[in-house]
């Protein structure tokens, strides 16, 4: 046996690549463990390499050797515990296990690699020989990545669980091809800047949608091959669309074959269940202080950044990660070294984790899930925050929801919680989630929690499409909200698409299109999406009759003006103070017939009088749809002296 930390002759693994692992900063260890071809003694195979450091002995079994436990022993290369053996012979799309004795207690199991790119399909738990090889076409796309995830750039998100959006015959899930060919079009058709990908990680439990997963660096075979996953990611390139996919470093499942006491110790895991064990998911949370699992969850992130072309990753559950005690009584948890709640292992993970993206893959999106009012998750590490680029509203979600499922009637109790989020806008750069939680476990479908008879639930469900869109911060909407879905979501079944045949729904398709079109051609929706100056209230004081009004700029003179009646009253001759004069342009009316509402108003365009309204000199009579919105895109501001666009004033932030 060579000893610890001795070059193997051929071997992919250098001993720099052993020390940075062990350090912590082996960033691209997917390159080094798992299965790799190669040659030894000018003999063509495979290296196997493996992490496990409390392993008295382990052997790489597979189909290629009748899973003989005795026929690949693998030799320890370094102290840390990285093992290692060539296999002359072995043919793509072979099946494999690491056969781990542990020097403890007897323990002996055969596991899945954790750097394995594929593996069988579920139930099944066998690694895959596969090559990831796809000839790339977006280098063009590539190229303007970084503006198009600017700050000032329109950003609008269809979250996708790729397993039920729709069903071929017999039920069937689509295959990446097959998604390619109809998910694509789909979104480009909707005017949809992103999709997101709930976790395509490898993942055993059908129904966890992914976030039960055991594949860090594999992608699910319930669809089709890695590369048939690249190829998919290819052609949304091509249509000028942008891929997200959802990450989970914040726990993973107890199943034997994957993660969990990998050689007969908490070697990924915490051994104190205090820190080790997720309540609210009964699965297991990483040790963000060891080094090796941060050398194995950094390179995860990257690998799909940069093998698989992803254009940012959603990281799931981020909250449950910076506290200590997040969903534990009081005694079910251990304080930090100062005696805190914080988890200071896990917010250096993070911190390490948006450092090593922003230096490696320049121009990616990271998006945290995070829920509470934890500072600084979208400012730099360098400035004491968390590095990521945005961080989804849950506030606003929660308002939102709860100001539109009350009855219109009772509407003027919820208007605080409509008006609320603008004092706190500008802390984050942030993204406005209606996501998939929402339409699950009982909570209704967005349609369903809409209060009043059919007509005013499909008209309600507009205005909250609309208000989302009106908001400073960018966008997502889970698939089927665009339909309209009467049903909660289930992953067992395809969207209603059947639904489209009525106009109701219909309309609130198109309305989603005609929003998306909105927000990306009128810099003044998405330009100042993260500065404050980019909204104002035009009048936010009108609870008794739940109309709202508000103003969204570009800095560089253009202006759209959106006014909504909460209720299913028509507000006929009312006046909006507009900050200059001129033809203000309907651009989207939610009531419009097109969109299966009443057609109630049907105007074109509204002229801005030099009569004083709302703190401003100029304003505009409009009608008020029924349960509607109305966006009015705004002349161009006239020249003021000094060169600086003209308004008298606006909303004061005190009004919030």
């Amino acid at each position: 046996m060579p000893d610890p930390d001795r070059p193997v002759p051929g071997s992919p693994i250098s001993d720099e690549d052993l020390y940075l692992f062990h350090e912590g900063t082996q960033f691209r260890a997917w390159e080094k463990l798992g299965a790799h071809r190669g040659r030894r003694d000018g003999e063509e195979g495979v290296w196997f390499a493996v992490w496990a450091p409390a392993a008295k002995r382990v052997a790489v079994v597979g189909s290629f050797n009748g899973w003989d436990r005795g026929a690949a022993e693998m030799v320890r290369r370094s102290d840390g515990g990285v093992w290692e053996t060539f296999v002359p012979g072995v043919p793509d799309g072979a099946l494999y296990k690491f056969h781990v004795e542990s020097r403890f207690g007897g323990y002996a199991v055969d596991k899945t690699d954790p750097y394995g790119f594929a593996q069988e399909l579920p139930p099944a738990t066998a690694s895959r020989l596969v090559p990831l090889a796809h000839d790339w076409a977006d280098a063009a796309w590539c190229e303007r990545r970084a503006e198009r995830h600017a700050a000032d750039a329109p950003i609008s998100v269809y979250e996708v669980h790729l397993g039920s959006w729709r069903r071929a015959e017999g039920r069937r899930h689509l295959t990446y091809l097959e998604l390619a060919d109809e998910l694509v079009p789909y979104v480009a058709d909707l005017g949809f800047t992103h999709v997101q990908l709930l976790p395509v990680l490898e993942h055993p439990f059908y129904g966890s949608w992914g976030y039960g997963a055991t594949g860090y660096f594999a992608a699910t075979s319930r669809y089709g091959s890695p590369t048939d996953l690249m190829a998919l990611i290819d052609r949304f390139h091509a249509a000028g669309i942008g891929v997200l996919l959802d990450w989970v470093p914040a726990h993973f499942p107890y199943d034997e074959a994957a993660l969990g006491f990998f050689d007969g110790t908490w070697a990924y895991e915490h051994a104190d269940p205090r820190k080790g064990h997720h309540p609210d998911w009964n699965s297991k949370i990483f040790n963000y202080g060891r080094p090796e699992v941060r050398s194995f969850l950094i390179s995860s992130a990257l690998f799909w950044l940069e093998e698989f072309h992803a254009d940012g990753l959603r990281v799931d559950a981020v909250a449950s990660m910076l506290y200590l005690d997040y969903s534990r009584d009081d005694g079910a948890w251990v304080p930090n070294e100062f005696g805190g709640r914080e988890n200071l292992e896990a917010i250096d993970f993070l911190r390490r984790l948006n450092d090593a993206v922003r230096e490696s893959c320049p121009g990616r999106l990271m998006v945290a899930e995070e829920s509470t009012a934890w500072p600084g998750v979208t400012k730099p590490t360098a400035d004491g925050g968390l590095g990521f680029d945005l961080k989804w509203d849950m506030g606003w979600m929660h308002d939102s929801l709860q100001a539109f499922q009350s009855d219109p009637l009772f509407r003027k109790g919820c208007h605080d919680a409509l008006t609320f989020r603008q004092i706190y806008s500008d802390a984050e750069r942030f993204m406005l989630p209606l996501s998939h939680d929402e339409v699950v476990y009982g909570k209704r479908s967005l349609l369903d929690k809409m209060p009043g008879d059919v007509w005013q639930k499909v008209a309600n469900l507009r205005l909250l499409l609309a208000w989302m869109f009106a908001q400073n911060g960018k966008k997502l909407l889970f698939m089927g909200g665009e339909l309209a879905q009467w049903r909660e979501w289930d992953h067992e079944a395809a969207l209603d698409w059947a639904l489209l045949d009525d106009p109701r729904h219909a309309g609130v398709k198109r309305l989603v299109a005609a929003l998306n079109r909105l927000y990306r051609e009128l810099p003044a929706m998405h330009a100042l999406d993260a500065a404050r100056e980019g909204f104002e209230w035009i009048d936010c004081s009108d609870a008794r009759r739940s109309v709202l009004s508000l103003l969204r700029r570009d800095g560089a003179g253009g202006a759209v003006a959106a006014v909504f009646n909460l209720t299913p009253v028509p507000r006929d001759g009312e006046r909006i103070g507009l900050p200059w004069g001129g033809t203000w342009t309907v651009r989207v009316d939610t009531d419009a017939e097109e969109f299966g509402g009443s057609g109630y108003a049907d105007v074109a365009s509204v002229e801005a009088e030099e009569e004083e309204r709302h703190g401003r000199p100029w304003s505009a009579t409009l009608s008020l749809p029924p349960l509607g919105a109305v966006f009015l895109e705004g002349p161009p501001a006239p020249p003021a002296s000094g060169g600086v666009e003209a308004d008298d004033g606006g909303a004061e932030d005190g009004d919030a």
